[in-house]
């Protein structure tokens, strides 16, 4: 995969992020629909593109483990342990978030958040500077697309900026490992 990301394809995502709007983006695991974490609106519009119940939370992504004490209460010193050790993606469910809408967060309050190692991710959640959501890019009930090609057109059709960087990438992604934590450092998988 190319690691040089296009300035121009870059703002277009950023400009869209900004205006509440959603992409369809490349990340280190398999293609997903974004927006801004921070905005209810453009949360209820992935729900309703993805036609999914708004009682499964989403998963955010940051840029940066120095990020999580801004949307979890209480990071257990193990998170950054594990966060730096893990060789694959890993999402992990803190169970207590803050400055983060409802719509984002588990019933229960808690959040899936994962530090990404991905080239257009990196620079996009660095310039943009708030978590973006990351969820499949497919809608509720149909199996996940693993590469760009994959994605329905559906799901292209309903987002406002389609990512040009990773569209030739014929690589399949997976999922990330989940995994909970709670705030003693006692922890879960709940995949692997």
């Amino acid at each position: 995969m190319s690691t040089f990301v296009n300035r121009e394809d870059l703002n277009q995502a950023l400009e869209t992020l900004k205006n509440g709007g959603l992409i369809l983006y490349p990340t280190d695991t398999i293609w997903g629909i974004g927006c801004d974490a921070t905005n209810p609106e453009a949360v209820e519009k992935v729900f309703a593109l993805k036609g999914r119940d708004k009682s499964k939370s989403m998963i955010v992504l940051l840029h940066s483990d120095n990020q999580l004490a801004g949307y979890v209460h209480d990071v257990p010193e193990i998170a950054y342990e594990l966060i730096e050790a893990t060789d694959r993606p890993l999402t992990i469910v803190y169970a207590k978030s803050k400055n983060l809408p409802e719509n984002v967060v588990g019933d229960d309050g808690s959040i899936g958040i994962r530090i990404v190692a991905h080239p257009f991710c990196q620079q996009l959640l660095q310039r943009f500077r708030k978590p973006i959501v990351s969820t499949s890019a497919n809608l509720s009930g149909i199996l996940s697309a693993t590469s760009f090609d994959e994605i329905s057109e559906e799901i292209k059709a309903g987002v406002d900026y389609i990512v040009k960087f990773g569209q030739q990438d014929k690589s399949e992604g997976t999922p990330s490992v989940i995994m909970r934590l709670d705030p003693s450092g006692k922890f879960e998988f709940l995949r692997k």
